[in-house]
């Protein structure tokens, strides 16, 4: 943990991501973000990362009304694509 170390008081501000292990195993390197609060944490942080850690909830949306919607913008040119945007 990050979080002892360094005096955090509260783990949910600590972001560790990108890991890769080494060859061989046994060892694995990667990058963690120390925020002061969790205000901070929200304002900085990536919303996938955010969603990992589980401080926001993820958007479903269904593929066909993606593409559905990607399509009916295709069809229009300039302000009104950003109507049905």
């Amino acid at each position: 943990h990050l979080r002892v170390p360094h005096g955090v008081s509260d783990e949910k501000c600590v972001s560790i991501f990108g890991f890769r292990t080494a060859f061989g195993g046994g060892k694995s390197t990667g990058f963690g973000l120390i925020y002061n609060d969790l205000e901070a944490m929200k304002k900085f942080e990536p919303k996938h990362r955010l969603i990992r850690a589980g401080l926001q909830t993820a958007v479903q949306k269904s593929r066909k009304n993606i593409k559905e919607k990607k399509n009916r913008v295709k069809k229009l040119r300039g302000g009104a694509k950003n109507k049905v945007m």
